[in-house]
């Protein structure tokens, strides 16, 4: 459920009239000009000041300093300017009979400034898919569970702000990338030939960060689960305690009106990764998202490789199809084969005369004697033809990398069962090992290397953590195809499912049964 907006929220924004204002050069040029100065640390500015800084841009033509002074009073009537009068002694008599005053760019006014400035910028939606915010929120959801509530100073607020940027940027810059795939310059980009030149990187991108979400939502929403109401709260109240240790002139919020805000935003995090019992999470819609374009990106690739197809003579193709209907041995394999081959065809109705040879009615149509019937193309465009080479059979070289594949899932299995069943193992310790298994162990370190915690989770409900020799000690690894030299690392092994783990013992022992 979206937030309820506050009368607040709703009410004129009179800040905002400046810039389609009549005199709207007239004031973005005041205006941006002061906000340059801010930036430079200048706050207070003088009517002089300002003056002079806007004429060297030379983009208002006859503009003198009283109409500057009478921009300068509007922008204060609509609150984009705060002015103060100037203690400062008059040099001239004209600077004494006329009032001094200096401006200061409102908080409204400097967020506007910024946003106008941004939005020069914009070049599309743009956006990104970052798969490692995922790992960031999991890591800090992990420390939040993990102090429960006992944080030193500043460590709660600077928690929150990494939690808070890390899930704002994950949801704004994917939906806008998301969304720069369904504009209609993407879709024309999609029809066309020199779309085959990226679709595959392209394809893989989204592939890969459907993969890392969905390996790492689980783990997020387990935290998030595990962080009850008590430890959220104390989280929260650290968080107000850091906020306002932070010296403030202006505090135009209560601690409670703080809290609140918090909480608002907690329960939003949580709904889009969890979602709740009303509608699904916004995370499920993103995963949904990211796929439907995938399955878009495939099918236009498709389409403009058959209209290229389009052109190309398919008669060896066709002649070795036919063959091998020609094999078949009864009817009932020629229709799963056209089946696999051809699919379901739009319905055609071809009219002839009837020459049934009998006139039951319980045989079947494909008992019918066939009636030719010759059909000519009405397309008045003749296609160059090219000869294609006829579909080749590869069930052979299937059969033999199946069985391949098997085997090595069967050893990497066998040696993870010694490994677990050892508990605890060296890399020195082991003996010659296979090409295989040296692939699988250096597999392991890679993986536990990049993660944080150096221990990583298997498909098979196993916890590999990898410990590194306390004085950098080497060792040899002897392998079937070499030796290989390599830090001295230790491995543990810890069933954490062990229902997985059972049904993958049972399979191993059928399997070399």
């Amino acid at each position: 459920m979206s937030k309820i907006p506050s009368l607040q929220s709703l009410r004129n924004i009179p800040e905002l009239k400046y810039v389609n204002a009549d005199n709207v050069t007239r004031y973005q040029a005041i205006m941006k000009y002061i906000y340059q100065q801010y930036q430079r640390l200048n706050y207070w500015l003088k009517t002089d000041q300002i003056y002079e800084g806007v004429k060297e841009w030379d983009v208002l033509k006859n503009y003198t300093i009283e109409q500057c002074q009478i921009d300068l009073d509007q922008l204060v009537e609509w609150g984009n300017l705060s002015s103060r009068h100037d203690g400062g002694r008059a040099v001239t008599v004209e600077e004494y009979l006329r009032k001094k005053f200096q401006y200061l760019l409102t908080p409204y006014s400097i967020e506007i400034e910024r946003l106008l400035e941004n939005l020069e910028t914009v070049r599309g939606y743009g956006g990104s898919l970052e798969p490692t915010l995922f790992d960031t929120i999991a890591e800090t959801l992990m420390k939040i569970r993990e102090n429960s509530g006992q944080y030193e100073d500043h460590e709660a607020l600077e928690l929150w702000k990494t939690l808070s940027s890390s899930f704002q940027r994950l949801n704004e810059t994917s939906v806008d990338y998301i969304a720069s795939l369904q504009t209609k310059l993407s879709e024309e980009l999609m029809v066309a030939e020199t779309f085959l030149l990226y679709k595959d990187s392209l394809t893989r991108y989204l592939q890969d960060f459907v993969q890392t979400l969905q390996r790492r939502s689980f783990k997020i929403e387990g935290y998030l689960n595990q962080i009850t109401t008590n430890v959220r709260d104390l989280f929260l109240d650290s968080i107000i305690e850091d906020e306002w240790r932070i010296p403030k002139l202006e505090q135009n919020i209560s601690k409670e009106q703080y809290l609140d805000e918090l909480l608002d935003n907690w329960s939003r995090l949580s709904k889009w990764f969890v979602g709740d019992a009303g509608s699904v999470s916004e995370l499920i819609l993103l995963e949904r998202s990211t796929k439907d374009a995938i399955v878009k990106i495939v099918r236009s690739a498709l389409r403009i490789q058959e209209r290229k197809r389009s052109s190309i003579s398919r008669r060896k193709e066709l002649d070795y199809l036919g063959q091998w209907f020609y094999r078949v041995s009864n009817v009932e394999d020629a229709h799963k084969l056209a089946a696999f081959t051809f699919g379901i065809f739009p319905t055609r109705h071809l009219q002839d005369e009837d020459r049934r040879d009998s006139d039951s009615e319980d045989i079947s149509m494909w008992k019918e004697s066939p009636i030719p019937k010759i059909l000519r193309s009405r397309s008045r465009k003749k296609n160059d033809r090219h000869d294609t080479d006829a579909v080749a059979d590869h069930s052979k070289r299937k059969e033999k990398f199946r069985k391949e594949f098997i085997e090595k899932q069967k050893e990497e299995l066998k040696f993870l069962i010694e490994m677990v069943e050892a508990r605890e193992v060296a890399i020195s310790e082991l003996d010659i090992i296979s090409t295989t298994t040296r692939l699988q162990l250096l597999q392991w370190i890679s993986r536990c290397n990049a993660s944080s915690l150096s221990a990583v989770q298997t498909a098979e409900g196993i916890e590999i953590c990898l410990q590194k020799p306390v004085h950098n000690e080497r060792t040899l690894l002897l392998c079937e195809d070499g030796q290989l030299e390599l830090m001295n690392y230790k491995f543990t092994f810890r069933i954490i499912n062990p229902r997985a783990w059972e049904n993958l013992l049972q399979w191993a022992e059928h399997s070399h049964n």
